[in-house]
């Protein structure tokens, strides 16, 4: 068997720590509902390490919000930003 040609490696961004401290969640509650460890959870929050596609689903299960609202390959901007729009006027 060959190996598997990949290209760039591109990031993945989340917002794990935002939603985190949005539920007044520690590292350590998201990690036994996920059941992994903390010291996972830090990592996925820095983008030391990205998540599997399952452990993704669980994250998102979690937080009750689909895929694209927790990790994008693009870098989020401001939740607020998001809901509210720019405010071009200032």
């Amino acid at each position: 068997m060959s190996p598997v040609r990949r290209g760039p490696k591109l990031p993945i961004y989340n917002r794990i720590s935002v939603l985190r401290a949005e539920r007044k969640m520690s590292r350590a509650q998201l990690a036994d509902l996920v059941d992994v460890n903390v010291q996972s959870v830090g990592a996925l929050e820095r983008g030391d390490n990205y998540p599997s596609l399952d452990l993704a689903f669980r994250i998102c299960d979690v937080f009750g919000l689909p895929v694209e609202a927790v990790f994008s390959r693009t870098e989020f901007t401001a939740m607020s930003t998001e809901l509210y729009g720019g405010n071009d006027d200032a």
